[in-house]
């Protein structure tokens, strides 16, 4: 049976020291603490004071709110000239701050943590204050909590006390031993710490909180300083000092510890240790196509070289060959130069300088000396994705793909490239945006004078927002118009761009009749047929068709319409109409949107005429 700390074996209530609750010598004797009221009271002191630094650290870093440090000049210049897009306003994050910023924020669960070490060192020496968790067994059976008192011993019932203070973690069951040994025989032990005894440290110099703070035992310098908030944006992170009594014992460059995983210099604080942060030293911005684009330190003698190994070298698609340098005290004249990166070790970095790495993939390069990725498909016999040399053409890509086959459509190729459809996306927007514009204007400047214009204008604005939705939705192919005589055989010599797509479709064998027409549809091409025999198949425009607007599309992406052919009167002119219908062709009849039926006319004449004869009746009333 194992009491604890205050446990009893057999429901006994002996409270004399030292008393053992079994008779039998064979039997494993249990032991407890002790009751002495003396005693007990110092052992809660101990746990008072050394369990009171956990309220002293929330209180510490309850203080102020654990927020970045506020983001100093230099790193809002940086930030400009990494997004100058961006307008950044006050309290925004900035995408790019100083290395080691971002970790010298303590969050709520690191303030709950406070033996965030679990492993003790081997040479850690046992004071006053530390909890030693005792476990015997054998002849003697015992699970005990031991605080060490200010004397810096701890007392184990029947066994008396024993002087640990002083003494290293790996020779404390060694000396416990030794002293139960001289009582008990034949047993066996274990010894470990509980929770460890909290020390109060100094942060002084250019840091965010300066001020006492107490931590664990075993916290090293970068411990205590991410408690007191790191250094402020005029601190350094590479001149960091532990100061004992007046002396110098460790310096800690916290790069060391952040590039390299170094910790020999972050050595574990002892009570009143002074860690000083001086102020900070040249600074340097890293932007563009780096691993990691920051704001870092730099040390005397330090170069490009090393300012690019602290960014983590140049990113997977950088223009490695070269840097822009950017100075503060040359922007009212050269402003910026460029740098080799072979001189990268032997140009010196100053104060308030950034470089900035390319971007190798988004610049445009030269279209002539590159191949050609293009695609082939259609009535070609070996259609599929070609690599085509510099200045090949469309022929070229035909003869790779085996040239055309007989039922090859020539005329109706549809060419598509992706340089044409951005720049139809752009102008295409543009034309919407214009559209809306001019909506807007006259919607808004129309004048309204009855509640049945104000319902219509309302209709007629939704109507037209929903219109323009709809035409939003609408992308452009890139498809581009190649000019040739329908019956040819041969395509424009035409010089070839990364991306192309060819189509060679099928030769058509009808002709598309759609619109405003009595029976729409596609209908079987004859050779000698024109444009008005089809319509009449269709059965011709409806009454209400704007016919002086039809129009047909050809297949190889070209308009004509009814109304570039010369004639007189408002319908399908008789030149429109004796066009031959070539393959492929779709006429097309629109309706007529500006529609006035008689009763919409009968009341706007009612409206004039009536306001004629009032005007009439006023002026015969005046002149008698």
């Amino acid at each position: 049976m194992v009491l604890g700390a205050t446990g009893m074996a057999n429901g006994q209530s002996d409270n004399t020291l030292g008393s053992s609750t079994s008779t039998d010598p064979a039997e494993p004797r249990q032991l407890r603490q002790p009751s002495d009221t003396a005693t007990q009271k110092q052992d809660s002191d101990i746990k008072r004071a050394s369990r009171g630094f956990d309220d002293d650290t929330k209180r510490d870093t309850d203080r102020t709110d654990s927020k970045s440090p506020q983001p100093s000049e230099f790193e809002i210049h940086v930030n400009k000239l990494a997004f100058p897009a961006t307008e950044f306003r006050k309290g925004d994050p900035l995408p790019i701050r100083r290395l080691g910023s971002e970790l010298m924020v303590e969050t709520r669960q690191d303030r709950e943590v406070v033996d965030f070490s679990p492993l003790v060192p081997s040479d850690y020496l046992i004071s006053p204050g530390d909890e030693i968790v005792l476990s015997l067994w054998g002849s003697v059976d015992a699970e005990l909590r031991l605080f060490v008192d200010r004397s810096g011993r701890i007392t184990v019932p029947r066994v008396g006390t024993i002087m640990v203070s002083g003494v290293r973690y790996a020779e404390l069951p060694e000396v416990i031993r030794l002293r139960v040994a001289q009582t008990f025989k034949n047993f066996q032990l274990s010894v470990s710490l509980g929770q460890l005894r909290g020390v109060r440290v100094f942060v002084t110099g250019f840091v965010a909180r300066p001020g006492a703070y107490t931590v664990n035992a075993l916290s090293g310098m970068a411990n205590a300083l991410v408690r007191a908030g790191g250094p402020s944006a005029s601190g350094s992170f590479r001149d960091i000092q532990l100061r004992r009594g007046g002396k110098l014992v460790s310096k800690l460059d916290f790069y060391d510890l952040l590039l390299n995983g170094n910790r020999n210099a972050d050595q574990t604080v002892q009570a009143d240790d002074v860690i000083h942060v001086g102020p900070i030293g040249p600074q340097v911005g890293v932007i563009g196509s780096v691993n990691r684009a920051a704001i870092f330190e730099l040390k005397p003698n330090e170069t490009m070289a090393d300012a690019l190994r602290m960014a983590g070298g140049f990113s997977a698609v950088a223009d490695t060959t070269r840097m822009v340098l950017e100075r503060v005290d040359e922007r009212a004249t050269v402003r910026a130069v460029q740098v080799e990166t072979a001189k990268a070790d032997r140009t010196e970095l100053r104060s308030g300088d950034v470089l900035l790495a390319f971007n190798a993939v988004t610049l445009a390069t030269s279209q002539q000396r590159q191949n050609k990725r293009v695609r082939v498909e259609g009535e070609v016999l070996r259609p599929g994705d070609y690599v085509m040399p510099a200045q090949s053409t469309i022929a070229d890509a035909l003869a790779a793909a085996g040239g055309l086959t007989q039922s090859a459509f020539v005329f109706g190729t549809d060419f598509t490239r992706e340089s044409v459809r951005v720049s139809q996306q752009e102008n295409y927007e543009r034309a919407l945006r214009n559209l809306e514009t001019e909506i807007a204007l006259a919607t808004s400047t129309q004048r309204i004078t009855s509640a049945d214009e104000a319902a219509a204008v309302s209709g007629r604005s939704a109507a037209t927002a929903r219109l323009i939705e709809r035409l939003r939705t609408i992308k452009p192919s890139g498809r581009v118009v190649l000019q040739m005589p329908p019956d040819s055989r041969e395509l424009p010599k035409l010089v070839l761009e990364d991306g192309d797509r060819l189509f060679v479709p099928p030769v058509p064998s009808s002709v598309g009749v759609f619109g405003s027409v009595f029976n729409a549809g596609n209908y079987l091409r004859e050779d000698g047929r024109t444009l008005a025999d089809y319509l009449q198949q269709a059965g011709g425009p409806k009454r209400g068709a704007d016919a002086g607007s039809s129009f047909v599309l050809r297949a190889n992406g070209t308009v004509v319409s009814n109304l570039q052919e010369k004639g007189w009167g408002g319908g399908i002119r008789s030149s429109f109409e004796r066009l031959p219908a070539l393959p492929g062709d779709t006429l097309f009849v629109p309706e007529e949107l500006d529609k006035t039926t008689f009763v919409q006319y009968a009341k706007d004449w009612t409206q004039i005429l009536a306001q004629f004869a009032l005007g009439v009746a006023a002026f015969v009333t005046l002149t008698n």
